[in-house]
C-alpha cells in the first residue's frame, strides 16, 4: 500500500488566496554569481614570485643606480624565462588549434549542409521552476486525482472543497465550485477533450459536470458507487469514466439520463488511477489492490460487468501512476506507491511487462515528453522530485528539485512543454521540464467541438 490519508483535520483554515504568486525568501545559494578563474591556465610557480620575491627585488633597487647594461641583461632573462608577463590569473585558455586548414579550398556539397542542418543544439534543462503559485488545503493524499490541464490552457485544481480554474493564457484566477462539508473535500478533477467541460469527483460519491463556458452546473452523476469517494476520472469522448473507493470502474455516458452504461469489476480496493488510451479501446487501471488491468472496450456490455483483458500483479504497492505512450500505442508505463517504487512498461495487447526500473522512491505521477522519447516521474519520499529519464535506455538526463513534500499531481499544458505539479507543500510549481518544440511555439488550441452540446441541467 501507498501512503496515504484523508481526514476533517487535513481541510485547513485557508491563510493564503488560492493561485497567487507565491512569495519566498531567496537562499543564500540563489542567483549568486562569481567568476572562477581557470586553474589549469595558471603559473602558480610565476604567481608566486610575482607577489613575494619579484616585488621585494624591484623594491629593494634604487632605479638610479641601475644600470643600461643591467636592465637589458633582466630582460633578455626575464624573456628566455618568460617572465615578462603582467597578469596571475587567466580566465580563458588559448583557442585550440582549428583541426582544418581554413585557407584549404574545401568543397561544400548540398550532403554537407544537410547534415549540419540534422545536428540539434543541446537542450538546457532549467534546474527550478518558472512559477509557483500558492495552493492552500490541498489534500495530502496519495490516491486522489486534484490537477488537470485542459486543452483550451486552463488549469484546474481541486484545493479542499474547492474547485479552482487557473487561465494560463493571462493568469487570471477564479474559483468554479464550493461544496458543502458533508459533499467535500474534492476528490479528482477532470477536463473533458472539448476544454470546456469539466468533471469534479466527491467524497460523497456523486460526480458533478460544469460548463465553463457558462459557469453553471450541467448534472449530477449518482448511485453509481457505494456512498464512497469518487478518486479517480478519465474521459473518453462524451463517457466519462469514474473509479470509487469501492472499487468499481463505471462508464458514464453523460449525454443520457442513464448515465451508467457499463461497469468493470477486478479491484478489490480503491481505484486510485484510471487512463484511456488514445484510440479510446482500452482502459488501464490501477488500484490500492496493487494491481494492473487493462480493460477493451470492444468486449464491454451493459448486460454484465465487464471481463479485463489483461490483470498484472507485479507491482507490490498501489498503482497510481498511469501513462499511455504517445509515439507506440500499446505502450503503457505506470509506477507503484512507497511499497514498490518502481516504474514498469507493459505491451498491453499480449500483456508483457518489457522494463522494470527501482526509481528508489514512491512514483507518483508520470508523463510522457509529446515531442522527444522521455519521461517525466514525480516522487514522493524521501526526495519529493521530478526525474526526467531517456526511453528507452531509462538513463537519467535530470532531476529537478523545488517542493518540500511528495509530488502527488502532475499535469501538462496542451503543447506538451509546460509541466505543472502540485504537492502536498501547498504550492502548484511550473517546469519548463520538456523543452520547446522544433516548430514555433503556437498559441493554445481553440476548444474542440462540444461532444454533448445538448445536454441541458439534468438532475
Amino acid at each position: 500500500m501507498a501512503s496515504g490519508s484523508l481526514s476533517s483535520s487535513a481541510i485547513k483554515t485557508q491563510t493564503r488566496f488560492p493561485l497567487q504568486e507565491h512569495l519566498r525568501r531567496k537562499t543564500s545559494k540563489e542567483n549568486l554569481d562569481r567568476f572562477i578563474p581557470n586553474r589549469s591556465a595558471m603559473d602558480f610557480d610565476y604567481a608566486h614570485y610575482m607577489v613575494t620575491e619579484g616585488v621585494k627585488a624591484r623594491g629593494k633597487e634604487n632605479p638610479e643606480v641601475c644600470s643600461p647594461s643591467r636592465e637589458a641583461y633582466r630582460k633578455l632573462l626575464g624573456e628566455a624565462l618568460n617572465m615578462n608577463r603582467t597578469r596571475i590569473l587567466a580566465f580563458k585558455n588559448k583557442p585550440p588549434t582549428p583541426p582544418v586548414d581554413f585557407f584549404s579550398h574545401e568543397i561544400i556539397t548540398s550532403s554537407t549542409l544537410r547534415q549540419d542542418k540534422t545536428i540539434k543544439p543541446r537542450r538546457v534543462i532549467p534546474q527550478t521552476s518558472e512559477r509557483i503559485l500558492d495552493a492552500p488545503d490541498i489534500v495530502d493524499d496519495y490516491y486522489l486525482n486534484l490537477l488537470d490541464w485542459g486543452s483550451a490552457n486552463v488549469l484546474a485544481i481541486g484545493l479542499g472543497n474547492t474547485v479552482y480554474l487557473w487561465d494560463a493564457s493571462n493568469g487570471s484566477t477564479s474559483e468554479l465550485v464550493t461544496v458543502d462539508d458533508e459533499d467535500g473535500p474534492i476528490t479528482s478533477v477532470s477536463w473533458a477533450p472539448d476544454g470546456r467541460h469539466i468533471g469534479i469527483g466527491l467524497n460523497n460519491s456523486e460526480v458533478q459536470l460544469w460548463d465553463t463556458a457558462s459557469d453553471r452546473q450541467l448534472r449530477t452523476l449518482k448511485g453509481g458507487h457505494r456512498q464512497q469517494r469518487v478518486g479517480s476520472l478519465a474521459w473518453n469522448n462524451h463517457i466519462l469514466t469514474t473509479g470509487g473507493m469501492d472499487g468499481r470502474i463505471i462508464n458514464n455516458d453523460v449525454r443520457i439520463r442513464a448515465h451508467i452504461v457499463e461497469t468493470y469489476r477486478g479491484h478489490e480496493r480503491e481505484v486510485c488511477g484510471l487512463k484511456w488510451s488514445a484510440s479510446g479501446q482500452q482502459l488501464a487501471s490501477g488500484g490500492n489492490d496493487n494491481q494492473l488491468y487493462i480493460w477493451d472496450r470492444s468486449t464491454s456490455t451493459s448486460r454484465s460487468p465487464t471481463q479485463w483483458l489483461h490483470r498484472l500483479e507485479d507491482h507490490t504497492s498501489a498503482v497510481k501512476a498511469l501513462a499511455w505512450c504517445p509515439f507506440q500505442a500499446n505502450l503503457l508505463a505506470t509506477g507503484g506507491g512507497s511499497g514498490d517504487e518502481t516504474i514498469k512498461f507493459w505491451n498491453t495487447h499480449t500483456g508483457a511487462c518489457l522494463n522494470s526500473i527501482d526509481t528508489g522512491s514512491q512514483v507518483c505521477s508520470l508523463l510522457w515528453n509529446k515531442n522527444e522519447r522521455e519521461l517525466l516521474s514525480s516522487h514522493g519520499f524521501t526526495q519529493n522530485q521530478l526525474t526526467l529519464w531517456k526511453y528507452p535506455s531509462m538513463v537519467k538526463i535530470a532531476e529537478l528539485n523545488g517542493h518540500t513534500s511528495r509530488v502527488l499531481h502532475m499535469a501538462q499544458n496542451p503543447d506538451g512543454c509546460t509541466v505543472a505539479t502540485a504537492a502536498a507543500d501547498e504550492t502548484l510549481r511550473f517546469w519548463n521540464a520538456f523543452g520547446t518544440p522544433e516548430v514555433a511555439t503556437k498559441a493554445a488550441p481553440k476548444a474542440r467541438a462540444e461532444p454533448f452540446s445538448h445536454v441541458s441541467r439534468i438532475r
